[in-house]
């Protein structure tokens, strides 16, 4: 078991000593165990006759780590997030499936690097990992940063995907 552990442990650090993220690989070896939520960060879901909306970040703020929208029943969300000035990637992950998406920025007027929007069909296995487990992370720059569900907010995001279609 030890040696097992240690040989996941060398094939992560030299997947990050190669400049980025573990390949998907890595990270599918890795445990699946949800992180522990944020304080004051949590998802919300907001709910409208013609639109969902699920967000990330601290209620009635403009701190958004990232946003998911669609029309009900069209299968498809539109991810919106902050990155690093010139990045045009969307890079996520949940319970070891991970999934990059192209995306279009524009600077931001609430930090100073872009912000990213990008399009693409609810049923990617990366959200349907989120919506059974509850948590999704975003890779910028090299660093992963979780956004997990708080006790009770699960339902928030079942309800997004049920929504969407």
């Amino acid at each position: 078991m030890i040696r097992i552990a240690a040989l996941l442990l060398t094939g992560l650090v030299s997947a990050c000593a190669a400049g980025g993220p573990p390949g998907p690989a890595a990270v599918a070896a890795l445990p699946a165990a949800a992180p522990a939520p944020i304080p004051g960060y949590d998802w919300h879901f907001t709910p409208s006759e013609d639109s969902v909306y699920l967000a990330y970040g601290v209620e009635n703020s403009d701190e958004l780590k990232i946003g998911l929208h669609c029309s009900p029943g069209s299968g498809r969300i539109e991810l919106a997030a902050p990155a690093p000035k010139g990045s045009r990637v969307i890079h996520l992950e949940s319970g070891g499936e991970m999934e990059r998406f192209d995306a279009a920025g524009e600077p931001s007027e609430l930090h100073g690097g872009d912000f990213l929007t990008a399009g693409t069909a609810a049923q990617q296995p990366v959200f349907q990992r989120f919506r059974r487990l509850g948590w999704l992370a975003q890779w910028t720059g090299g660093q992963r940063e979780t956004y997990a569900a708080h006790p009770g907010s699960e339902a928030g995001v079942e309800r997004f995907f049920a929504r969407c279609g």
